[in-house]
């Protein structure tokens, strides 16, 4: 295997185009990511064999909170028949998949109750049968669920309290699967999971502040910055005790994984210029700037003084370098437009980062759109965002965790129309067009993760928007694949060419 990717990776030039082959996706770690999803949306088998509940069990049975009134009670019912979609991975070509642990299955009542057996054994056979057919767990610790417990007894993310949760949980995680599991990624997406559940309250536990919106208590000034900091400092107390503990004899590496949308000038001057970096502090350097540099953004400490919590001298020692590898969660693309000199409107003005966004410019979109309202196809941003993650952080390793085009399925969608998913052919062929761009510019890219292997439970919007690349008939649970994983399958095994817009329209595209 030749040491340079980008050699490695992209072979052969014709004509005005480049094509590259498996080469790219065997030399990375190539995962559709569902059962890399949250237990919560795909796992099922609520309170079933001992688990406890979890703030989403919560907020899932509370009337009007899902947008079709679903929750997340069976889902897939992947406890019952993940060795069916094992099955289903090795017949695509698979060689990774990336899912997340119930903490509430494994801790029911948290460090406060004992273990469930149960769990264990689960994630055992899980991980076990994964390894069998070939196939390389990378292991989420949380991907937004806290057992019931712990909201309960102090608020979970608001209680420096769940530091010391969260790290004996990740522990016992290290010594439960960490013979077997190599990557594992701490949290997923704590960046959304704070803004949604401290800023505007739509996730639980449901605070938030007026203007961000209207909850029962909450304080969207202050409290999103609580939960990140012992969200930070839990991360970081994980990797120490992996480092110290394990990491020697597992052989692993620890990471984390964020949401990350990109951001362009709304207008060609200098104050939108700006405004875009003030965006970007709130986005992945929000969580990322304190574990390589010790402490938040600048932009974040001089825009919310007093209600951003410090760090002591021992907290930036302890937060300082404490990652392995980068995970970015990347759907978003949009313009931005700088709200302190500017005048801005109410209903786009994002608050905190002082901008306001939109997905338009003159009218006219960012890109070509997509079934999900205010998101579109900006494949470029692809290779922007990787450029900038790499500049910002010392050319880490870095895996997109992420990435994936939704369907939106009603009582009068078909299932052929579901199937037959051509859209997503093109999205995924694009941003790998992109991706690949960024590796040439000497990016580290070790992953792509597609988003996701079946359609599942999507949070808020319940079963009503299909990531999958296999159907799911959620009456019968059947799967079926769609067209996106047939040619997916035939593309990982090497069978299908992903044809490169050339350099010279790449070049006129990126800038």
């Amino acid at each position: 295997m030749a040491s340079n990717l980008g050699e490695a990776a992209f072979v052969t030039v014709k004509y005005r185009y480049i094509y590259f082959l498996l080469y790219f996706i065997s030399f990375y770690i190539f995962l559709v990511k569902i059962f890399v999803y949250p237990y919560f949306q795909i796992e099922g088998a609520y309170l079933e064999d001992s688990k406890g509940s979890s703030n989403w069990d919560v907020f899932t049975h509370i009337p009007g909170n899902i947008m079709d009134g679903s929750n997340g009670d069976v889902a897939d019912d992947h406890y019952h028949r993940y060795l069916e979609d094992i099955e289903m991975m090795h017949s695509l070509g698979l060689d990774s998949y990336r899912f997340s642990l119930s903490w509430s299955r494994i801790l029911p009542k948290g460090r406060f109750g004992g273990v469930n057996p149960a769990g264990i054994k689960f994630y055992d056979s899980l991980i076990n049968n994964l390894i069998q057919k070939g196939i390389q767990p990378f292991v989420t610790i949380n991907h937004f669920d806290v057992p019931k417990e712990l909201e309960e007894r102090y608020g979970s993310w608001l209680s420096p309290e769940m530091q010391e949760d969260f790290t004996y949980f990740a522990e016992l995680c290290f010594k439960m699967f960490g013979d077997r599991v190599k990557h594992w990624i701490t949290f997923n997406e704590p960046n959304l999971m704070v803004k949604f559940g401290y800023l505007n309250g739509k996730y639980p536990p449901n605070h938030c502040s007026k203007p961000f919106g209207k909850c029962a208590s909450g304080n969207s000034s202050t409290e999103p910055y609580i939960a990140a900091h012992n969200i930070l400092l839990a991360h970081a107390k994980t990797v120490n005790i992996y480092r110290n503990n394990y990491q020697a004899k597992q052989g692993g590496s620890v990471g984390i994984a964020i949401y990350m949308r990109w951001y362009e000038p709304l207008r060609n001057i200098t104050e939108d210029h700006i405004a875009v970096s003030r965006a970007q502090s709130f986005e992945a350097p929000w969580f990322l700037d304190p574990l390589f540099f010790g402490d938040y953004p600048h932009h974040m400490r001089q825009i919310l003084g007093s209600n951003l919590p410090k760090f002591t001298e021992g907290e930036t020692q302890l937060l300082k370098n404490k990652i392995d590898f980068i995970g970015i969660n990347h759907y978003k693309t949009l313009y931005v437009k700088d709200c302190i000199f500017s005048p801005c409107d109410l209903d786009t003005y994002t608050g905190d980062a002082l901008v306001s966004e939109s997905a338009e410019r003159n009218g006219i979109p960012i890109g070509k759109p997509t079934p999900v309202a205010g998101t579109y196809v900006v494949p470029s941003s692809m290779e922007k965002l990787v450029v900038y993650l790499k500049q910002r952080y010392q050319n880490i390793p870095f895996y997109v965790t992420e990435n994936g085009y939704a369907q939106i399925g009603n009582i009068s969608t078909t299932a052929d129309e579901l199937v037959n998913d051509t859209e997503r052919i093109s999205y995924i062929r694009d941003y790998l067009t992109y991706l690949r761009f960024a590796i040439r510019k000497g990016a580290d890219v070790r992953g792509y993760f597609v988003w996701s292997l079946v359609d599942n439970f999507e949070w808020l919007n319940g079963y009503t928007m299909k990531y999958g690349l296999c159907h799911v008939d959620f009456k019968s649970l059947k799967r079926t694949p769609k067209l996106s994983a047939k040619w997916y399958s035939k593309f990982i095994k090497g069978y299908e060419q992903i044809e490169m817009a050339s350099e010279e329209s790449h070049k006129h595209v990126a800038s």
